[in-house]
C-alpha cells in the first residue's frame, strides 16, 4: 500500500498537473546515475531535464528556468564550484534552490557549497533516489511543498521509532532529535532489552547499535529478520564499526541501511530514516 509520506511528499504529480509543473534540472556527468534520477524525478511528475556538464548546465539554468537543480562537482567544462559562483553572481538565479550530489562529504567541502548558496548536499556513496526527493521537497517553491512538510509532520506522530544504543548520551541525543521531529520514541539499553521492546510492541522502525554487552546488535538484527511477525520492521545500524565484514554480515542479515557514527550528523540520519519509512510504506 503506497504510504501516506509518498502520496503528501514524494507523489506531487497530482497536485502539480493543476498548477505549472515544476522543472528541475540536473547536471551530473555519471550517466548511470543521471539515468536513475532522471527516471525517479519524471515518475515523479516533473519537469525533469538533463545536462552532462556545467557549461551545458549554465546555459540551460538560464533557458530553462528550473524550480531545483540538482548539481554534480567534479564535471567537464565547468564544475559544480564554478555553476555556483555564477549562480550566486545573480540576483535571479540564486533564487533557485540548488542541492549539491558529491562524491566527497568532507567538512571543508560542504562548507564551500553551503557558502556559495547550496541549500543542501547529498553524498554519493550514500545516495539513493528517495533521499534527493525528500530533501527536495524540503526547499522546492510553492505551496505543494508546504502542504507536503505539513502532512509528514502529522504522519510521524503515528511512528513508533525504537532506539537500541547502550551508549547514555547517544541514545539521549538520539531519541530526543527524533522526538523533536514528531516521532513516536521509545529507548532500550542493551540487546535484550530491545529484543523484549520489538516483541511486546513492535515499533515501525529500529535504530540499532551493534557493539552491546550480553545480546549484540547482529543477534537482535538476526531475530528480527527471523520471525515472521517482524522481519518487515525497517533495520538502520547505527554503529562505530564501518568494515567491510561488519556492513556485508548486516546486510546479510537483513539490514535496512548501515550508518557510521562518525560519519553523520543526527540531521543525515533523520533524512535517512524519513526516506526508508517512505519505502517501506510507513508514512
Amino acid at each position: 500500500m503506497t504510504g501516506r509520506y509518498e502520496k503528501c511528499v514524494l507523489h506531487l504529480d497530482i497536485k502539480l498537473a493543476m498548477q505549472q509543473k515544476k522543472k528541475v534540472l540536473l547536471i551530473e556527468d555519471e550517466k548511470i546515475l543521471g539515468e536513475i534520477l532522471l527516471t525517479k524525478l519524471s515518475s515523479q511528475g516533473y519537469d525533469a531535464k538533463w545536462e552532462l556538464d556545467g557549461e551545458a548546465g549554465l546555459e540551460s539554468i538560464r533557458k530553462f528556468k528550473p524550480d531545483m537543480i540538482l548539481l554534480d562537482i567534479v564535471m567537464p567544462k565547468k564544475n559544480g564550484y564554478e555553476v555556483l559562483e555564477e549562480i550566486h553572481k545573480d540576483e535571479e538565479l540564486k533564487k533557485i534552490p540548488v542541492i549539491v550530489i558529491s562524491n566527497s562529504g568532507q567538512p571543508v567541502e560542504i562548507e564551500r557549497i553551503l557558502a556559495l548558496g547550496a541549500k543542501d548536499y547529498v553524498v554519493k556513496a550514500q545516495f539513493s533516489p528517495e533521499e534527493v526527493l525528500a530533501k527536495m521537497h524540503r526547499y522546492i517553491s510553492g505551496d505543494t511543498a508546504e502542504e507536503a512538510s505539513a502532512s509528514l509532520a502529522s504522519a510521524r506522530k503515528k511512528i513508533a521509532i525504537l532506539v537500541i544504543e547502550d551508549d547514555a548520551f547517544l541514545s539521549s541525543l538520539a531519541t530526543t532529535r527524533l522526538s523533536a521531529e514528531g516521532y513516536q520514541v521509545s529507548s532500550a539499553s542493551d540487546g535484550e532489552q530491545g529484543w523484549k521492546a520489538v516483541q511486546e510492541h513492535p515499533p515501525d522502525l529500529v535504530l540499532l547499535d551493534l557493539i552491546m554487552p550480553g545480546m549484540t546488535g547482529f543477534e537482535v538484527l538476526k531475530n528480527i529478520k527471523s520471525d515472521e511477525k517482524f522481519k518487515n520492521i525497517p533495520v538502520v545500524i547505527f554503529s562505530n564499526l564501518g568494515q567491510e565484514q561488519e556492513v556485508a554480515e548486516a546486510r546479510e542479515l537483513g539490514a535496512d541501511d548501515f550508518l557510521v557514527k562518525s560519519n553523520f550528523t543526527l540531521r543525515e540520519v533523520m533524512e535517512k530514516i524519513d526516506a526508508l519509512l517512505a519505502k517501506h510504506g510507513k508514512l
